[in-house]
């Protein structure tokens, strides 16, 4: 099963796969109506369950999602989600944000910048190697002033801002045209940023819901090993072209 495009269920396939046996999840589930998929319907507090199962202790799942607008308001349905992966034993790591080019606009409404990225944990992540920036101001040095031991005297220090700092929690990628024929592809950079982060080389990463094939080509890109699967016949075929000539963006 390892370092393969699966057709099938993903309920079906994944019911195949050992427990406690994968690393890292990163997907992005048909929400609500945003997105046709082919007729195909979406049974989430099941594979909910079963992600849960499959997922190594220390394992992460990535979950890039958001909501429906219905009637001028949010359907919320990103949040139920979000409370029904703590229910069933997953820890909420980080509530990240995929900033992207705007989105068609609505009536009274802002425009829409964003999807969410929500990163659970099976308790604590063993991997987590946080991406690094440029510091604005590296170099240049500023003085803190702070309390000694909770007293009332005042202490003045000095610190040199460092050359880089952690990445915050908000990602911008800009958007790219769709050549694949798939409803919902997300960056590859996107892909590629959380694997980095929340896998070592040689660890299982798993899309249950691949798609056009972006988490296993880049998974693959990086070292790591992949599984992936979706119920879409014309996908699979698309993503393993796409794994297959992963030296260059397809």
């Amino acid at each position: 099963m390892l370092n393969e495009i699966i057709h099938g269920d993903c309920l079906e396939v994944m019911r195949n796969i050992p427990n406690d046996h994968i690393d890292l999840i990163l997907t992005s589930p048909p929400y609500d109506n945003l997105r046709t998929y082919n007729g195909f319907s979406f049974d989430f507090e099941g594979i909910a369950n079963e992600l849960y199962r499959v997922t190594k202790p220390g394992g992460v799942v990535v979950w890039v999602v958001n909501d429906a607008t219905v009637k001028g308001s949010e359907t919320g349905t990103s949040f139920r989600q979000a409370l029904y992966f703590k229910e069933i034993g997953f820890n909420l790591h980080d509530t990240m944000i995929y900033k992207k080019e705007s989105q068609p606009r609505q009536r009274n409404r802002y425009e829409q910048f964003f999807e969410y990225m929500f990163v659970f944990s099976k308790g604590k992540p063993k991997a987590a190697n946080l991406l690094r920036v440029p510091s604005k101001n590296a170099g240049k040095v500023v003085k803190r002033t702070c309390r000694d031991n909770n007293k009332d005297v005042l202490s003045i220090s000095e610190n040199r801002v460092a050359s880089t700092k952690t990445k915050g929690n908000v990602w911008y990628y800009g958007s790219k045209s769709n050549k694949y024929d798939h409803p919902a592809i997300f960056p590859e950079k996107l892909a590629e940023d959380h694997i980095l982060s929340w896998s070592n080389p040689g660890d299982i990463v798993l899309d249950p819901m691949c798609g056009s094939g972006t988490t296993c080509k880049m998974a693959a890109k990086k070292g790591r090993q992949y599984i992936g699967i979706d119920i879409s016949a014309e996908y699979c075929e698309i993503a393993r072209k796409r794994v297959e000539s992963r030296g260059a963006e397809l």
